[in-house]
Formats: structure tokens, sequence, C-alpha cells
């Protein structure tokens, strides 16, 4: 063999070899995009699993709004009945009041049983914004402003949720 001969297959070697390296570079960098991609899709279907499941908690706990805000007349009427019965009517119609009674007694066990809770602001109360809608205010003396000085209809929370709120007069005393 002529010394050509020997010297070319030493340099196919050398130049295979840089292409192998090259190659294997190319692979890495291959890999480790296709790693970040994979543990980014994977992040995003770990955080689609978590928003689905908050998401079907939170239908699970106020799919009802509009049922129970529909309720919430019901709910009022009863009580108005009851409460519009003259003293006078009340022994000749014990078995309807009674009625009237326990119908109002059940729904607000169902009420409480699926997580709506009375506002029930007595007179005296501070108004709180968050919970009280001021009807009206007036100035009434031996209070003080902000005081709720009437109480028209009770306010509902289902859970942490305000469904309607408590309806109230408040006192625009400045001096009390």
């Amino acid at each position: 063999m002529s010394q050509e001969e020997t010297a070319s297959p030493q340099v196919d070697v050398e130049e295979f070899e840089a292409q192998d390296a090259g190659e294997l570079e190319a692979l890495r960098a291959e890999r480790d995009e296709l790693r970040d991609k994979f543990m980014r899709v994977l992040a995003d279907a770990e955080n689609s699993r978590k928003r689905a499941e908050r998401d079907r908690k939170e239908a699970e706990m106020y799919g009802g709004t509009r049922l129970a805000r529909d309720l919430l007349p019901v709910y009022d009427n009863l009580n108005r009945a009851i409460q519009a019965i003259p003293e006078e009517s009340r022994a000749t119609s014990a078995a309807l009041i009674e009625g009237v009674e326990l119908t109002l007694r059940e729904l607000t066990n169902v009420m409480t049983k699926h997580g709506i809770t009375m506002i029930s602001p007595a007179v005296g109360d501070q108004f709180d914004p968050q919970l009280h809608q001021a009807m009206f205010e007036a100035p009434l003396p031996g209070t003080k402003a902000g005081q709720i000085i009437q109480v028209a209809t009770e306010g509902f929370m289902l859970f942490d949720r305000l469904l309607r709120p408590a309806q109230v007069g408040v006192s625009s005393n400045t001096a009390g």
C-alpha cells in the first residue's frame, strides 16, 4: 500500500468522529428540547386537572344558586303569612297556622342542609354594606349613625357567597 492509501482512512476516521460528535450534540439538543416540551405538556395537563377539579367543586357548591334565589320569596311569603295573622284569629286557625309554621321550618331545614344560612340582623346592630342593604335612612332619637333601626327582610348566604342582603333601615343621626 502506498502512503496515500494509508493516510486516507485516517482522515476519514477523524472526519467521521467529528461528524459523529456533531450529530451527538444535535441529538442531545433535540432530546433536551423534547424533554422541555414534555415537561410543559405535563404541567399543562396537571393545571387542567386541578382547574377541572376546582370547577367541579364550585359547581357542586354553587350550582343551585338560581334555585336558592328563587326559593327566597317563598320563605318571605310564608314568614309574612304567619306574621299577618291577628292574635284574635290564632285560636280558631291554630291548625292552619301550625301547618304554615311547619312548612316554613321544613323549608328552613332544607335550605340549611344545602348550605344556605340566614342573615338576621337585630335592631341596634351596626350596618354592614357587605351583608345589608339600606332601604331607607332616618334620624331616630337614641341611636347612632349607621345603626340598624328596622329589619324589613332577612338576608341569605350560600356558603360564603351572598344570595341576598338583609334589607334594613338605618339611623342617620350624627349624635347619639
